[in-house]
C-alpha cells in the first residue's frame, strides 16, 4: 500500500488497541502505543534509504529483506526497545510489543495484495509474492480509515467500538476483493475468444473498484495488454519482445539484472543509434497513457560496452534528460 494508507492504518490500530484494558486505562501507555503502531506501520518501508545507492539497488531490494519474516521480528523488538528507553522502562512491554508487532504484520500483509508485492517469505524463498487484488492506493480503505479517525477525534463513539467495526469491515472488504479478483480472472478467460491453452492471463486492480487491467502472456514471448471495463474486454496494445543481440548482452548489466530480478513481465525493445544501441526493458504490467513508465534502460556502444543506464519510473522526456542522450 502507499505511505498515506499505511499511516492511517497505524493510527487506526492505535484506536483498536483501546480494546486492551491495560492500554485504555492509561493515557501515557496509549500514547506509547500510538507512536509504536504509527512507526511500526511505516518501518518496513524504511528501506527507501536504498535510493541513496541508486535506483537499481532500490528496485532490487525494496520490499525485500525489510518485509521478510526476520525483519518483522527485528522491527518489533527495535521499536519496542526504543519506546522502553524513552519511557525509562515503565511500559508493559508485552502489551506494547504486541501492538507494534500487529502494525508491522499488517503493513507486510497488506502489501502482498497489490501488484508490486513483497518477498515476505524470506529466508525460505526470495520469490516475489504479489496477489494483484487491491490497488496500491485503495480509496475505500483510505477513506474509511479517515472517517473512523475523525469519529474518534470528535468523541462520537468509543474508540474500541469504532475501530472494531472498521477492521471487521476491512476484513470483509479484503475477502470480497479476493473473490472479485478470482471471478474477474475467470471472466477474462471466457471473454478471450482467441485464448490458447498455452496463454497465461493476469488481472491487475486499478483505483476503480470495477476496472481491471489485463496482461496476456503468449507462448511466443509477446504480451497483449487489455482492459476490463463494465464486463467488456478490450485489447489496447500488443508488445513484442526483441531478439536483437543487444538484448542478451544487456542481461549482464547490474542495473538490468536488478530490474529483471524484480519482474517476470519484462519485454525488451532495441533502438539503434549512430553511437550504438538503446535497450529498453519495460514492465508490461504498468501501462499509463499509452506508455510503460517502469523501465530498465541500457545504452551500449557498438562493441556492447555500457555507456549509461537507468532503472525506475520515468516519462520518455525525463528519461532522455537522465541518460543525457543529447550528448551522443
Amino acid at each position: 500500500m502507499d505511505t498515506g494508507t499505511h499511516l492511517v492504518m497505524g493510527i487506526g490500530l492505535a484506536g483498536l488497541a483501546t480494546v486492551d484494558p491495560v492500554i485504555a486505562s492509561n493515557p501515557s501507555i496509549h500514547t506509547a502505543v500510538l507512536i509504536g503502531t504509527v512507526v511500526g506501520s511505516q518501518a518496513p518501508d524504511f528501506d527507501t534509504i536504498l535510493r541513496l545507492k541508486g535506483n537499481a539497488s532500490y528496485i532490487r531490494n525494496h520490499r525485500g529483506v525489510s518485509h521478510s519474516l526476520p525483519a518483522i521480528a527485528i522491527w518489533t523488538v527495535l521499536i519496542t526497545a526504543i519506546l522502553q528507553l524513552v519511557y525509562r522502562g515503565s511500559l508493559p512491554w508485552l502489551h506494547i510489543g504486541s501492538w507494534v508487532l500487529l502494525a508491522v504484520c499488517v503493513h507486510v500483509f497488506t502489501d502482498l495484495f497489490n501488484a508490486y508485492g513483497t518477498q515476505a517469505m524470506r529466508p525460505f524463498t526470495d520469490k516475489w509474492i504479489s496477489w494483484n487484488i487491491i490497488h496500491i492506493f485503495d480509496p475505500f480503505i483510505f477513506i474509511t480509515h479517515i472517517i473512523a479517525i475523525a469519529l474518534w477525534a470528535i468523541g462520537l463513539w468509543s474508540a474500541a467500538a469504532i475501530f472494531t467495526s472498521l477492521y471487521a469491515l476491512t476484513a470483509v472488504y479484503f475477502i470480497w476483493r479476493t473473490f472479485a479478483q478470482r471471478s474477474t480472472l475467470r471472466t477474462v478467460q471466457k471473454l478471450d475468444t482467441q485464448k490458447l491453452d498455452s496463454d497465461f492471463h493476469i488481472v491487475i486492480p486499478t483505483i476503480s473498484l470495477t476496472g481491471w487491467n489485463v496482461v496476456k502472456h503468449i507462448q511466443d514471448g509477446s504480451y497483449k495488454i487489455g482492459e476490463l471495463r463494465g464486463g467488456n474486454l478490450t485489447w489496447v496494445d500488443q508488445v513484442k519482445c526483441s531478439d536483437h543481440p543487444a538484448v542478451s548482452k544487456s542481461r549482464n548489466d547490474p542495473a538490468i539484472r536488478s530490474f529483471l530480478y524484480f519482474t517476470k513481465f519484462a519485454c525488451a525493445e532495441v533502438k539503434e543509434h549512430n553511437w550504438g544501441y538503446e535497450v529498453r526493458w519495460s514492465d508490461v504490467r504498468y501501462r499509463h497513457r499509452k506508455q510503460y513508465p517502469f523501465v530498465g534502460v541500457l545504452l551500449m556502444d557498438r562493441d556492447y560496452q555500457t555507456v549509461g543506464s537507468y532503472v525506475g519510473w520515468l516519462s520518455d522526456e525525463r528519461l532522455m534528460k537522465r541518460l543525457r542522450m543529447n550528448s551522443y
